[in-house]
């Protein structure tokens, strides 16, 4: 269903583009976009939740907000979403309500190379928050989910990138 969803969306563009991970490709896959459809993001919402096993979830900015408060509004847990880097007012990376030994699962819209989401997962645990599972949306399969295996961190995807492509 849900890849049925993307593909009708045109969720994987392609075309030349530079990743978050600095690596260059041929595709794209758009879930920020995506989400912006109630029917996709329900979608998403409904398969991410049944995978959530943590008191709480995070995201880092900007792909991942949606389904981050979307998810902990139906689950009714807290979230907190990971800036990239600090801003104006108090600077904090970590937006919403620290509590130290909580656990929190991480939602990601694509994984690639894992480093975005390892620097999240290290951040919550430097708060004293325990970390071991991240869900994605899409596994583009190219060494993020070895990253994470190595740093004791789970790695759970709705869809390999070669179901989409």
């Amino acid at each position: 269903m849900l890849k049925d969803l993307l593909i009708n969306e045109g969720a994987v563009k392609k075309g030349h583009f530079v990743l978050t991970s600095g690596k260059e490709s041929e595709y794209y896959a758009d879930i920020k976009d995506a989400c912006a459809q109630p029917e996709i993001l329900r979608e998403i919402v409904a398969e991410v939740s049944g995978k959530i096993k943590a008191d709480s979830v995070a995201g880092v900015e900007l792909g991942a907000v949606p389904i981050v408060v979307a998810v902990a509004y139906s689950k009714s847990i807290p979230y907190y979403i990971i800036r990239k880097e600090s801003k104006h007012g108090m600077k904090k990376l970590l937006i919403g309500s620290v509590r130290k030994d909580t656990e929190v699962d991480i939602i990601e819209d694509v994984v690639t190379t894992g480093g975005s989401v390892m620097r999240a997962v290290e951040l919550l645990r430097k708060e004293g928050m325990k970390v071991n599972r991240v869900i994605a949306v899409i596994d583009r399969e190219e060494g993020g989910k070895e990253l994470l295996r190595e740093n004791g961190v789970e790695f759970i995807s709705l869809l390999k990138i070669k179901d989409i492509l």
